[in-house]
């Protein structure tokens, strides 16, 4: 079992190398291809107005050579574990993506635990409550979750609790005139349980919930929905019935055989939806100016920042393959009859 894992693992590694390759030469191509000018993005009108200075703005970026020279010089670089450096920000492209990356784990976990815990209850009391006035209410907020915009849903959540009642902050990440936490992980509500700052652990906690539920919003549609179908179509089969006719109880039945067979397309849900939010939901952390891989790559698309867009798009599908790796890993793990091959 351990030595067929091992192999299964070093396949699907090199499958990976693979792909990361593909994604870099598209995403390379597309950024230098687009109808667009960099230099006039990035610069001033009066840096625009000095010939010498756009000159070595080119020469500097490498803008004065064919495309695939930039490529493979790129190439090169990035085995060397340089992802290049910023246009807009100056600095090397992999240090803002650590830089961002704990504020968009944080506020992806935080969803997550929010949608699998809402997903996978609302998906049960659907399935054991089916066709009756709470299996109806579920299954709209469900649907709801699915269909609604998120930066629509943004706005409305953000006037009613921020505006109206004025429960939560309206946006960031932290109150910077209380705290200014440096050093630690860069995970404050972490960060805070670790130094023993209650304070800040609640300011910071204050902050997560909003976009946390925002984002945790469409996932749980999603996962309820598929809870729903797959218990309901396990709790059709001759072993949950035989189960029921030796008198085990209803929960028993539902809690240890019937969600258990149902779990595989509820960890496959669960993990796409936890790529997804890895990636950086831009509308969201836009709105609740959320200082995350999304702002990030906002700001680089609309500044021509090539360097940093092609690191954000190799960041983001290097996640979704390592969870997808994960996911498959956990298949043998929930279900016994699953070998690696």
């Amino acid at each position: 079992m351990c030595l067929a894992l091992a192999r299964f693992i070093v396949r699907r590694l090199f499958l990976m190398a693979a792909l990361l390759l593909g994604v870099s030469l598209v995403v390379f191509l597309i950024s230098h291809l687009v109808p667009s000018n960099p230099v006039a993005a990035n610069l001033s009108q009066t840096a625009m107005n000095n010939p010498d200075t756009v000159a070595a703005y080119i020469a500097k970026w490498g803008l004065d050579k064919p495309v695939h020279e930039q490529y493979l010089l790129y190439m090169r670089n990035l085995l060397k574990g340089d992802f290049g450096t910023s246009i807009r920000t100056g600095r090397p492209v992999l240090d803002d993506l650590l830089h961002y990356f704990p504020a968009t784990l944080e506020l992806s976990v935080f969803a997550m635990v929010v949608a699998v815990i809402l997903g996978i209850l609302f998906g049960v009391l659907s399935a054991v409550f089916k066709d009756q006035p709470l299996d109806l209410a579920l299954r709209t907020i469900s649907v709801s979750g699915v269909s609604l915009p998120s930066f629509w849903f943004s706005l409305l959540i953000m006037s009613v609790f921020c505006g109206k009642l004025k429960w939560f902050p309206s946006g960031g990440r932290i109150n910077p005139r209380l705290f200014n936490p440096t050093g630690g992980t860069g995970i404050y509500t972490l960060d805070a349980i670790m130094w023993g700052n209650w304070g800040m652990f609640a300011d910071s906690f204050r902050h997560l919930v909003l976009p946390g539920l925002v984002l945790g919003f469409f996932t749980m549609g999603l996962i309820a929905r598929q809870t729903r179908s797959n218990l309901l179509e396990a709790m059709s089969m001759d072993y949950i019935r035989t189960a029921r006719s030796k008198g085990m109880g209803e929960r028993r039945v539902v809690a240890r055989h019937a969600l258990n067979n149902a779990l595989i397309p509820i960890i496959t849900v669960s993990g796409m939806g936890f790529c997804n939010l890895l990636g950086g939901m831009v509308f969201v952390e836009k709105i609740f100016s959320w200082p995350g891989i999304g702002q990030y790559a906002y700001l680089s698309a609309t500044t021509l920042d090539f360097p940093a867009i092609c690191g954000v798009s190799l960041f983001i599908a290097s996640t979704y393959l390592a969870i997808n790796l994960f996911i498959d890993i956990m298949y043998g793990v929930v279900d016994p009859r699953i070998r690696y091959q």
